[in-house]
């Protein structure tokens, strides 16, 4: 007879708020719960998120874990807590595995922006801190990835990376695709919904957060350029206000197509899918990405969608996108241009984007995860 693991999931990222960490949290022990009644997990939670999560499953159980994400506690007491559990394996969603845990674990590792872009424009720190923050991620990120016995990349991209910043082999790195939900539908009227934003029926799109490598400064100058053929055209930002979109509204304002430009803030999911059933076109122009599931979203409408050329984004959406060079306005601005006019260009776009999200599953997800903790056994 099988021995039953226990198996622990550190889910203080767990839910909405934290982005897409907290998203891939979420649907990893959602579809857990759905495909494993033969193993005890215990899923560790915070004290900001632990009325987001219900277990659904009775083998799954919820564990008070509030130590701050990066703090000082995290590497002192978290460890503390997860070895009463005597646990056969947990698994750190992120990259901040506890020095001080010796037991066997897996580790998620998203990506490695920060070693791209150690750049001060990306925090609102005091650059000393930052500087030291940075020492840390990096001492952090490699421990956790020598540590573990396995480790997870969110693509092939990703997995590159590690193997070459981190020196990390290749064999002890699982690419794990994530997955795209079903497209909603709109529980309010679009037709209310999009007037109060200040959005006509002219418009491309954006969702996501406004982080330097996101590259929107870059965008904004290209619809500028498009703009002056187009000026009932809008930009529709869609993020949650931050010091990094507070500082676009401030470079926008000084814009001749400043009226042009709406910046959201945060929004509902229904007001997101009403944007993305009567856009034109989602433009994505991240620099980089680890896997890049704003533009699988978008496609899940039939939004056409032009995104960068960089890193990840030609393995995830193959040949269902239109690629631009992001660090050319030109070329940008060439192609929003032509994903506005060519009709058939857009027909094409919009039938591969729907093909393309066919193939990632978080059901898949769960199910690749879940054979590799009963490898680890």
């Amino acid at each position: 007879m099988n021995k039953r693991m226990k198996i622990g999931i550190d889910a203080r990222l767990y839910g909405t708020k934290h982005g897409g960490i907290g998203r891939y949290t979420a649907e990893l022990i959602k579809n857990l719960e759905k495909i494993d009644a033969a193993n005890d997990y215990y899923v560790f939670l915070a004290k900001d998120n632990w009325g987001e999560y219900a277990p659904q499953n009775p083998r799954f159980k919820k564990v008070s874990a509030d130590f701050r994400v990066y703090g000082i506690f995290e590497q002192l007491l978290y460890p503390v807590l997860l070895y009463q559990y005597n646990l056969d394996l947990i698994h750190f969603t992120h990259f901040n595995a506890p020095m001080l845990y010796a037991k066997k674990f897996i580790v998620t590792i998203h990506d490695l922006i920060i070693s791209h872009y150690p750049s001060s424009r990306a925090t609102n720190l005091h650059p000393l801190i930052y500087r030291i923050k940075l020492f840390f991620y990096n001492f952090i990120v490699k421990s956790a990835a020598r540590r573990a016995k396995q480790v997870v990349a969110v693509s092939q991209f990703t997995k590159d990376d590690i193997v070459r910043l981190l020196k990390i082999p290749a064999e002890k790195i699982a690419v794990v695709y994530e997955g795209v939900d079903l497209p909603m539908v709109p529980t309010g009227d679009c037709s209310i919904v999009l007037p109060k934003l200040g959005v006509g029926d002219d418009y491309i799109m954006y969702v996501g957060s406004a982080y330097p490598h996101k590259n929107l400064e870059k965008l904004i100058e290209a619809f500028g350029e498009v703009a002056k053929t187009r000026p009932a055209l809008q930009l529709v930002l869609v993020g949650k206000g931050n010091l990094f979109y507070s500082r676009l509204r401030e470079s926008v304002a000084e814009k001749t197509f400043a009226k042009q430009v709406v910046f959201t803030d945060y929004l509902p999911d229904e007001a997101i899918v009403c944007l993305y059933k009567s856009a034109k076109l989602y433009v994505f122009p991240s620099l980089i990405e680890g896997f890049g599931l704003p533009p699988l979203e978008a496609q899940t409408y039939g939004l056409p969608v032009a995104s960068s050329d960089r890193t990840c984004l030609p393995e995830i959406l193959g040949e269902s996108a239109l690629y631009f060079d992001p660090n050319d306005t030109r070329d940008l601005a060439a192609k929003i241009g032509s994903g506005l006019s060519d009709e058939n260009l857009r027909r094409k776009l919009s039938a591969s984007g729907l093909e393309n999200v066919k193939k990632y599953s978080w059901r898949k997800m769960g199910e690749e995860i879940r054979e590799m903790y009963l490898k680890l056994k």
